[in-house]
């Protein structure tokens, strides 16, 4: 059975990771990138679906880990009855190949091992041809190849296709397993690895990346955490960020809210980018922005929520039925259906990216005004339209959702003011739509405030017409629409602390509603209580902002990771792990609420103009 999804460590090399449990074993591993097929899924259901497992053959007394200072190299201290021993794995970034190293080193008397490695690629369905070699084997399955290498002889149980290693490590001794992954029809490019050599060039490689970050607050050790998360989930290859590694992670046990996270949502590209330009990672900033442009290239009205790491539109997606799910949750999924839904705000996360990036010196794109004009144009036509919105509703779903609605505001904006601020010369085409555009962003927002507040519940609610609450709304101040002090957005936080929280943490929307389609219950979505945080942040309630940015930091886990959702009744995260929303919240917050301490103008470039 899998462990808790919070006992889970991370570890990759910017095109993928691996999962590693509070015990030792890899549960979770897609190669060669984040959405191919896992060899390792164990995390999705038994023993039967893959797994890589190290630990003692003694009775264990305690096990403490922590990530090695500003890296993703994962270290266990295993305290057992005949000694001490540490287990650092991690995988090196920037090669060709894609390595996993586990390194076992002595640290007090004697410690008995056991290695446990059973692979099974195809998501757990398909048995790999094994050939062993001493201390070396390859597993073949189809297209993929693994060579495995250790530094003792390796035991094959041919009967279950699994190779097994005993051995004894002693103070001192250090004793590095490698696996490696390859295209059946090649040959690795290297048969041996100098593991400590690739230690301390992965150890170079994420603390120089660290150092990078200019924030010293209170909450620096979890904001360089998150950021390297954030690193962590990207396919460096193309720039992408997935939304998370894994999917079907359920967000509620036993349910059927089980999806697939291993793709780029658009709607993460204006947080995304505010979290690492705030943070001084330009370079990567400017290969998301890039990754973006290349993405969403072609007609707007082919604008998908959501791409593959590398641009790709077809997501389809299918169910694994011989995976049991992660505690029985199914179906097990792939792909993801919504890509293909009309989702109007990522117009708006579109055209935010693009300002923000200018605003924070971004080096221009040759050329980026015909997009832009293209996407505002199709806005202007298709802006009453209904929509899935930004939580992909399925079903009958389709309604006015007013974040949809705010987001419609946001592109038109977004254009208008990279006119007025930055200029445009020689684009005649542009420069003769700007009284339309004026009118039009005009035009959207007084039908947002008309009919997007309901002043029976004193609140900007779900969708027009509606009396459900919905957390997006929070996101008005963040997106320049309304100052976060204007009553009606004072009103409106009030309405959510009242009617949309649980044990004071925010839910997206409330599932009485019936809005998803779906049967069950969600917990606590952690993004949307960092913008809560932020709202109080924004109107000087900085006592509870940080008392709230606090409290989501401790739900973290030991090493300082968060899923997408937070179960307050059964002290449990939820939903894929890590997720990027959550990381960038928790960036995002933190840097808000150093700034109002300080005194320095609100960081978001999009409330740099309200009006």
């Amino acid at each position: 059975m899998p462990a808790p999804i919070e006992d889970y460590g991370l570890i990759g090399d910017a095109t993928t990771v691996a999962l590693i449990s509070l015990g030792g074993s890899i549960d979770w591993l897609c190669l060669p990138r984040f959405d191919a097929d896992a060899c390792f899924a164990k995390l999705l259901g038994n023993d039967q679906n893959g797994y890589w497992a190290m630990r003692p053959a003694a009775p264990v007394r305690s096990i403490e880990r922590h990530y090695r200072q500003d890296t993703l190299i994962l270290e266990s201290e295993i305290t057992t009855d005949k000694g001490r021993a540490r287990v650092i794995d991690f995988m090196p970034p920037g090669e060709t190949e894609h390595d996993i190293i586990r390194i076992v080193e002595g640290i007090e008397g004697e410690v008995p091992m056991h290695v446990d490695l059973k692979a099974r690629f195809g998501y757990g369905a398909h048995i790999p041809w094994i050939k062993v070699d001493g201390m070396r084997a390859t597993l073949t399955s189809g297209p993929s190849a693994l060579l495995f290498n250790s530094p003792v002889p390796i035991e094959p149980d041919w009967d279950v296709a699994r190779l097994e290693a005993n051995f004894t490590v002693r103070a001192g001794e250090r004793l590095p397993f490698t696996l490696t992954f390859y295209p059946s029809h090649e040959r690795p490019s290297h048969d041996v690895i100098d593991a400590g050599k690739e230690l301390q060039r992965t150890e170079r490689y994420w603390q120089n990346w660290a150092t990078r970050c200019p924030y010293q607050g209170r909450f620096r050790d979890a904001v360089v955490r998150s950021l390297l998360t954030l690193k962590a989930l990207t396919y460096e290859p193309t720039g992408g960020i997935v939304a998370a590694p894994t999917t079907s992670l359920p967000e509620e046990l036993g349910g059927v809210r089980n999806w697939d996270y291993r793709y780029c949502w658009l709607r993460d590209a204006t947080l995304t980018l505010d979290a690492l330009m705030r943070s001084g990672y330009i370079d990567e900033a400017t290969a998301w922005r890039d990754w973006l442009m290349r993405a969403v290239a072609g007609a707007p009205a082919q604008l998908q929520i959501m791409y593959g790491v590398a641009g790709e539109h077809r997501l389809e997606e299918i169910e694994l039925p011989w995976l049991p799910g992660y505690e029985d949750s199914r179906p097990v999924r792939i792909g993801n259906g919504a890509y293909d839904q009309f989702q109007l705000d990522v117009y708006g996360e579109v055209l935010n990216t693009l300002y923000d990036a200018h605003v924070y010196g971004v080096p221009d794109l040759a050329d980026t005004w015909r997009p832009i004009l293209a996407i505002v144009d199709f806005v202007e036509q298709a802006w009453q339209r209904k929509d899935e919105g930004i939580w992909e509703v399925r079903g009958e779903g389709h309604r006015h959702f007013t974040h949809s609605k705010l987001m419609a505001w946001v592109a038109v904006d977004r254009a208008v003011r990279m006119i007025e601020e930055f200029g445009v010369q020689g684009h005649h085409r542009v420069e003769t739509r700007l009284p339309r555009w004026r009118a039009l962003r005009e035009q959207i927002r007084s039908n947002l405030l008309q009919r997007g507040y309901n002043e029976r519940i004193g609140a900007f609610t779900q969708s027009y017409g509606s009396e459900a609450l919905d957390a997006s709304v929070l996101l008005i101040p963040h997106m320049g629409f309304l100052p976060a002090d204007d009553p009606r957005m004072l009103s409106t936080v009030a309405a959510i602390e009242k009617g949309l929280t649980w044990d004071g943490l925010v839910l997206r929307y409330s599932s009485e509603t019936g809005v998803d389609g779906l049967p069950g219950h969600e917990a606590t979505f952690l993004i949307c209580s960092f913008w809560l945080a932020d709202n109080y942040a924004m109107v000087g309630r900085l006592d509870e902002a940080e008392a709230l940015l606090e409290r989501l930091v401790s739900l973290s886990s030991d090493l300082g990771l968060l899923a997408e959702e937070y179960h307050p009744e059964r002290h449990r995260q939820l939903g894929n792990f890590p997720q990027a929303f959550s990381h960038i919240g928790l960036v995002n917050t933190a840097h808000l609420i150093e700034a109002k301490r300080a005194g320095r103008e609100i960081v978001y470039p999009a409330t740099a103009q309200l009006h």
